[in-house]
């Protein structure tokens, strides 16, 4: 069996926010595991900042779209929005910085998408009429209604 449900926001970051913990709020009632769940919001957390901070960037303030799909072993969560494409049509690779430098040396960002990309199982990203469409995908282990 499948459980859905999905939510819409506006693409700033109160409303980011609001609506990533929604969502987060959701996915603790479905039998995820709670450190799982954890792990799924820092990464939806992750995508959803570089949606307000990046694809609206310079442009009128749009919507974030979010469909959860529960699987019995993994839970796909597709991000949509109207914002600008990635570069290329491409996804960012995440790749990992020295941090063996001075901690002044460090870079400000550049760490959501390998954090992203650690904690899925699969990223898929296309662009259609509708905009950008992310789908992350979580491998599950759901806990059982009698061991909790």
């Amino acid at each position: 069996m499948v459980e859905t449900f999905s939510c819409t926001f506006t693409a700033t970051e109160l409303d980011a926010r609001s609506g990533v913990q929604d969502v987060v709020a959701r996915l603790r009632t479905m039998g995820i595991p709670a450190p799982r769940v954890d792990e799924v919001q820092i990464a939806l957390t992750e995508a959803v900042n570089n949606v307000v901070e990046h694809a609206y960037a310079g442009m009128d303030i749009g919507d974030v779209r979010i469909r959860c799909n529960l699987h019995p072993d993994q839970l796909w969560i597709s991000i949509g929005d109207g914002g600008a494409p990635f570069k290329n049509d491409e996804l960012p690779m995440g790749t990992p910085h020295d941090l063996t430098v001075d901690s002044d040396q460090l870079p400000e960002g550049g760490f959501g998408w390998l954090l992203i990309r650690e904690l899925t199982s699969d990223v898929q990203y296309k662009r259609d009429d509708t905009g950008n469409n992310l789908s992350l995908c979580f491998e599950i282990k759901m806990r059982n209604a009698n061991s909790a």
